[in-house]
C-alpha cells in the first residue's frame, strides 16, 4: 500500500499483558477505515495526492458544495478530510476503502499527530515550569511572575517574554511509537506510549519518519513481546 498515513480518533489508555506476566502500557486508537474521496494528478491539479475521509456525519450537517464533492466521488459524506501527497496516487481511486491493516503492521514504528488538551488560562508556574517565590509569613508574590520589563531605555515588555496565558490546544506530534497490536476486526491500533488529546479526539497516524538506533530498537521490541 502506497498510502503511509490514516485518520482516526483516540479511544483510551490501556495495557497489554505479555506471556511472562509483565505489563505493556498502550494507547488504543481507532484508525480507519478511511474512504478515498478524491485522487489528484499533475494533469488536473499539478501534483499527485489523494484525499481521504474518516468518520460518519449527518447529511443535514454537510454544506451544499461538499455534498456535490461527495456526489462526484460517489461516496458517503465523511466527518473529516485530509489530503496526503502520494507519488503513486494512480493506484487508488475514489471510493476505495483503506483499513488499518492495509497500512500498519505489528512491530512497526509510527508517528501520531494530535491536539493537546485545553488547560485554559494558566500562570507561569504551570505554563512554563517557573519556580514559586518565597513562602514566608507576609509573602504576597508566591506565584506571581515578578518583573517583566524595565522602566529605562526600552521601557516596554520584550517580545517573546514567557508570561501567563492560554495553555494547551496545540498541535503536537509524538514520534516513534511502537505498534504493539493491530485489530483489523474493530479497526484498532495499539501503540506503546501516550498520545496527545482527550479520549475521542481526532488524530493522524503515519509511518515514522525518524530512524531509531538499532540497539534501542531491538531492546524495545524484545520488551514488547
Amino acid at each position: 500500500m502506497a498510502l503511509n498515513q490514516l485518520i482516526g480518533r483516540k479511544r483510551e489508555m490501556s495495557q497489554l499483558f505479555k506471556d511472562d506476566g509483565s505489563v505493556v502500557p498502550v494507547t488504543i486508537l481507532e484508525v480507519g477505515p478511511c474512504t478515498v474521496t478524491q485522487v489528484k494528478d499533475t494533469e488536473n491539479d499539478g501534483y499527485f495526492a489523494v484525499q481521504i475521509g474518516f468518520g460518519d456525519i449527518k447529511l443535514s450537517s454537510v454544506r451544499k458544495p461538499q455534498k456535490g464533492h461527495y456526489k462526484k466521488a460517489g461516496v458517503e459524506p465523511r466527518r473529516r478530510l485530509r489530503e496526503v501527497r502520494l507519488e503513486k496516487a494512480a493506484e487508488l481511486k475514489a471510493g476505495d476503502v483503506v483499513k488499518v491493516s492495509d497500512v500498519f503492521k505489528e512491530g512497526e514504528w509510527v508517528d501520531v499527530c494530535g491536539t493537546t488538551k485545553g488547560r485554559g488560562y494558566q500562570g507561569g508556574i504551570k505554563r512554563h515550569g517557573f519556580n514559586s517565590g518565597p513562602r514566608g509569613h507576609g509573602t504576597k508574590n508566591m506565584r506571581e511572575p515578578g518583573s517583566v520589563g524595565t522602566n529605562t531605555a526600552i521601557a516596554h515588555v520584550l517580545k517573546g517574554k514567557r508570561m501567563p496565558g492560554h495553555l494547551g490546544v496545540e498541535k503536537v506530534t509524538v514520534r516513534n511509537l511502537l505498534v504493539a497490536r493491530v485489530d483489523d476486526t474493530r479497526n484498532l491500533l495499539y501503540v506503546r506510549g501516550a498520545v496527545p488529546g482527550y479520549n475521542g479526539a481526532d488524530i493522524v497516524v503515519r509511518k515514522a519518519k525518524a530512524k531509531r538506533f538499532a540497539k534501542a530498537d531491538r531492546a524495545l521490541r524484545k520488551s514488547s513481546k
